[in-house]
């Protein structure tokens, strides 16, 4: 692994403006990926009554999976610049993940392979370094 590959899991802009003030907007990111309590509760596999946006009261591991999709969605997001394109590739059906958006993924519960082809595919992408 070289020196930059170790820093490429942190978005360097936020074109969703998911982290307003360094921190994850967790409404924003569930409003984004268009979630409901219930789809927040299957994929944080956490319980519908648990699920809250407000720090104090939110479920350390609550906190921790809204912050992993908010980075992933800023890693596409640097990819595309563009915010809305962002949405669109989370939303839109991805043959190379059998035909479900990301977006699906992460309700499912599928983060970890979803994310793992995410920086799979910026590492193919990224222009040789010199």
């Amino acid at each position: 692994m070289n020196g930059t590959a170790l820093f490429n899991t942190v978005p360097q802009n936020d074109y969703l403006t998911l982290f307003p003030s360094g921190a994850p907007d967790y409404e924003k990111v569930v409003r984004v990926l268009d979630f409901k309590k219930k789809d927040v509760a299957r994929a944080s596999n956490i319980a519908i009554h648990s699920v809250r946006y407000d720090p104090p009261r939110m479920p350390k591991e609550l906190q921790d999976r809204l912050t992993e999709w908010a980075m992933a969605m800023a890693k596409v997001a640097e990819y595309f610049h563009d915010g809305q394109k962002t949405v669109l590739w989370f939303r839109a059906p991805n043959p190379l993940l059998g035909n479900i958006s990301p977006r699906e993924m992460i309700r499912i519960g599928r983060f970890k392979k979803l994310y793992s082809f995410i920086m799979t595919a910026l590492a193919e992408n990224e222009p040789p370094r010199r």
